[in-house]
């Protein structure tokens, strides 16, 4: 769902495993209030809620919310239209999802394996 031009322009996932709702809004550049709008139109989105109502999103949250993000803003769905597209697809997502990961560990690991093998100071 993601295309990888867009890829470029959102900030690298980080590795952990809980995220709150203004690292996600930051993450996939919307605002908090578009998260909570989104949690109630795609059944997709189901955060961990802890104390308080507190929201805490996992990482196949963000790349769902990517996948959104990317289908209302960039590829010029309707909010209806877009619920079809995931509902429609959601195998495909999976997979493409399942790849975003592999590709986002990939680099995850590059970058520490760039770390082990500079020079010690």
């Amino acid at each position: 769902m993601l295309e990888p031009s867009h890829n470029n322009e959102l900030p690298a996932i980080p590795g952990k495993r809980y995220f709150t709702i203004g690292e996600v809004a930051d993450l996939c550049a919307v605002k908090a209030h578009v998260l909570r709008y989104w949690e109630q139109e795609f059944p997709q989105l189901s955060p961990v809620k802890r104390r308080g109502n507190r929201r805490y999103y996992q990482r196949a949250d963000v790349i769902t919310i990517r996948q959104i993000r990317s289908l209302l803003y960039d590829q010029g769905y309707t909010i209806g239209g877009a619920k079809q597209k995931l509902n429609g697809t959601e195998l495909k997502d999976d997979t493409s999802q399942y790849k975003q990961l592999i590709r986002q560990m990939i680099t995850e690991l590059e970058e520490v394996l760039d770390v082990l093998n500079a020079p010690v100071r």
